[in-house]
């Protein structure tokens, strides 16, 4: 096998992908959120559930994403099932950054950001890490897949 055929990443067909996530927002509807979120572990990512304001409909919207720490900050990637467009939850955050999210056993207040320069190089390494195929699966979009660092905020 090349090294040419090596790298070209795989990803199932978009249905399936819609699927598995209809699914693991149903697992954690269905047991009252004791199942499908989980903290990052090691080299593994974790699951969070966001919940942004809609854009247009001004109400609350939920996805589950994989995270990482970063300090006090999480961390995601905009990657849309790595699927071309950017996710509903990123534009939502591009314009209600104010968000919540539940981490397994720990509600937070965020606000959202991307990240820049050195920084979203430094936290794409750290991604890299987690998943070798991060660059072959971000060459299938064709625009930058954004970092989004989700920091802590205070109540009101």
């Amino acid at each position: 096998m090349s090294d040419k055929h090596e790298q070209r990443a795989r990803i199932p067909p978009r249905w399936f992908v819609r699927l598995a996530w209809f699914t693991h927002r149903g697992v954690y509807r269905v047991t009252g959120g004791r199942l499908g979120l989980w903290r990052p572990k090691g080299s593994r990512w974790g699951a969070l559930r966001l919940t942004t304001i809609g854009r247009h409909t001004g109400r609350d919207r939920s996805v589950i994403i994989a995270y990482m720490r970063d300090d006090t900050n999480l961390v995601g990637l905009a990657m849309n099932g790595w699927a071309d467009g950017e996710p509903a939850w990123w534009l939502n955050l591009q314009a209600h950054p104010e968000a919540r999210v539940d981490l397994a056993g720990e509600p937070r207040l965020v606000r959202a950001r991307p990240a820049t320069g050195a920084e979203r190089s430094r936290l794409w390494a750290r991604w890299r890490e987690l998943d070798t195929k991060l660059d072959a699966y971000a060459a299938l979009r064709s625009r930058e897949t954004a970092v989004v660092v989700l920091e802590p905020r205070a109540e009101r």
